[in-house]
């Protein structure tokens, strides 16, 4: 069995758990239980400055962004065992009316707030330039970009020329490039890349003197919620069929991953560059607003389970990730 991250091109085997081709039971956290201490976030200074700033502007030509490589096609996963994420209290968020479930990777077209706060990430890796997905979300600092921990560090090396493209469509950059001043990933992730902890975050500069949500809006977020739940996810695929050139979503009940991670499933065509893409609970189509409660992360190269994407349950490591970017 193989697995590879957002799309096949490298992979890594891993030892099949039990075998029984089932998903395991929903996870439910104890009503009583308070978080468990946890590590703190990794970070890493990008764009701190005016100069950097521009610099990294000037780097991301329209001609780099589209001939970035889909992250998922640099790099392989590490093997995996199936831990315990952590968990904190739960909090139920009240479901609202859906109409497009399911749906297994078509182009957004029905506007609303995420075509503003959903986006591209570029970065350099390993001196190629790359291309992943992420979202704004609420913060105290409205300036927060929820992406995947593979998105702003991989195998030691934390990415530079940090970007996030709000809106990306078809090359057009209709609110903006904003650099990042830091990146952040679960201390999980920048230890061992543990595909159970796959979750990062930017703290993005300003940008005309105005900051990120201000411009764009901002998606709720939550932590710590029940599986097995309708989700919507929305990403930048910019591997065959796709080309990156537009915001395209999936949307489904949710599945555990039965093999090797404690990560849930959704049933996906979407490829490489869309790793970082949000997924929401209680989506509105109407408008376009949700609760991010994942990231696109991976997916595994076998017949039964290739037509689904895989994400990180946000549990109290994911929960810190983003307490500290919006704290900062």
């Amino acid at each position: 069995m193989t697995r590879s991250l957002a799309h096949p091109t490298r992979t890594v085997a891993l030892a099949v758990l039990g075998g029984a081709a089932l998903a395991a039971p929903l996870f439910t956290a104890p009503a009583h239980a308070a978080p468990a201490p946890s590590p703190a976030p990794s970070v890493r200074a990008q764009a701190t400055d005016a100069a950097e700033q521009r610099r990294v502007l000037r780097f991301w030509t329209a001609e780099r962004m589209r001939s970035a490589t889909p992250m998922e096609k640099l790099f392989k996963p590490r093997n995996v065992t199936r831990s315990e994420v952590r968990r904190g209290l739960a909090k139920v968020v009240p479901p609202v009316s859906v109409r497009s479930i399911p749906n297994g990777g078509s182009q957004w077209t029905g506007g609303g707030r995420v075509v503003t706060t959903a986006g591209r990430v570029f970065f350099t890796y390993q001196g190629r330039t790359a291309s992943c997905s992420g979202d704004a979300v609420t913060s105290a600092n409205k300036s927060t970009v929820m992406t995947a921990g593979h998105c702003v560090k991989l195998e030691g090396s934390w990415h530079t020329n940090w970007v996030f493209v709000p809106g990306y469509d078809n090359g057009n950059r209709p609110h903006g490039t904003w650099t990042a001043a830091r990146t952040l990933a679960t201390p999980q992730w920048t230890a061992t890349e543990d595909i159970n902890y796959d979750v990062g975050a930017a703290v993005v500069n300003p940008l005309n003197g105005q900051r990120l949500t201000d411009v764009v809006g901002a998606q709720g977020i939550a932590f710590n919620q029940p599986r097995g739940q309708n989700m919507y996810s929305f990403g930048y695929p910019a591997a065959a069929p796709y080309d990156g050139s537009r915001l395209i979503y999936c949307s489904g009940r949710t599945i555990n991953d039965f093999l090797g991670s404690q990560a849930m499933g959704l049933r996906c065509n979407m490829t490489g560059g869309s790793s970082g893409g949000p997924w929401f609970l209680n989506f509105n189509e109407g408008t376009g607003t949700g609760v991010q409660n994942s990231v696109n992360s991976f997916k595994y190269n076998l017949p039964f389970l290739n037509a689904y994407m895989f994400g990180p349950y946000f549990g109290t490591d994911a929960q810190n990730v983003y307490n500290q970017a919006q704290n900062s």
